[in-house]
């Protein structure tokens, strides 16, 4: 299968701006590139790409006043298969986690490991099964009572406010399924990257980027999705880290007003004589 991915953000600058922009592919990704990914940046401006400490590609720019855009597009091969299921796949004990995984266990910004919530979590899930089936529970329990609203999206809103409220955007499903789950001592880090309708009905809503977690367990890193809360095909990874504030599309340091924002995630659809996009 393949898909078409990419993201076009406008943005006026009143003033001269740094900025660091994370909106390229996650270097996972690029082994199943079908063509080159292309970054353009309007006007021209010269830049720099380095790797920060979660893996995920970063570029660095210095903007003149006036208007910038920003711009990305690629084809990637995905196997069309939906998320993988390991139901048995078990807990890990503390003294046998990797080095890499702990930093996940921490708290971070939008996720309190240190508060209300362990007591809590330990009483919702600490009598399931450890593994799998608790990350599971966790899905299922934020699934059911947390209501999505995007017009109530509000960037302050941490895991224990996403309890208390029962409402979000998929960010905050994450962040509180990725607390309950630390609380437990599962590492769970976030992610951001593109998820088309495919395979499900077509939503209503304009697309735009989405976020899922991923659990350590049973040896790796295995995706969950408490939003949705059922597999999904095509997640097209762009950045992970402990939480939403480590993955930014954009951090711009000066003054800015967002003009415009469009985001495209299409399965390319062969067709008998030429390929063609579906529309979503």
């Amino acid at each position: 299968m393949l898909i078409h991915v990419g993201c076009q953000i406008g943005f006026d600058l009143p003033q001269p701006v740094h900025a660091i922009l994370m909106v390229q592919l996650h270097p996972c990704r690029l082994p199943t590139l079908q063509r080159s990914e292309q970054l353009d940046l309007s006007p021209l401006l010269p830049h720099e790409e380095y790797v920060d400490a979660f893996g995920n590609r970063c570029i660095r720019i210095s903007a003149p006043v006036g208007e910038l855009t920003i711009c990305t597009d690629a084809v990637v091969e995905d196997s069309g298969l939906p998320d993988l299921q390991v139901p048995n796949a078990r807990q890990h004990d503390l003294g046998e986690l990797p080095h890499h995984a702990l930093v996940f266990l921490l708290p971070s910004r939008y996720c309190e490991v240190d508060s209300e919530l362990k007591d809590l979590s330990w009483k919702l899930f600490g009598h399931l099964t450890p593994g799998w089936p608790r990350v599971q529970a966790i899905c299922d329990y934020v699934f059911n009572q947390v209501r999505f609203d995007y017009m109530l999206a509000r960037n302050t809103r941490t895991a224990w406010d996403v309890y208390k409220e029962q409402v979000g955007v998929c960010r905050d499903f994450m962040h509180l399924a990725i607390t309950f789950c630390r609380c437990l001592n599962i590492p769970a880090r976030y992610c951001t990257g593109y998820l088309g309708d495919i395979g499900v009905p077509p939503a209503a809503s304009p697309m735009d980027f989405s976020a899922w977690f991923e659990a350590f367990v049973g040896g790796q890193w295995y995706s969950f999705d408490a939003r949705n809360n059922t597999p999904r095909i095509g997640r097209v990874l762009v950045a992970r880290g402990r939480d939403a504030a480590d993955v930014a599309l954009t951090t711009i340091f000066g003054q800015n007003t967002l003009k415009s924002f469009r985001v495209w995630t299409d399965e390319i659809i062969a067709g008998p004589s030429l390929a063609q996009t579906s529309v979503n």
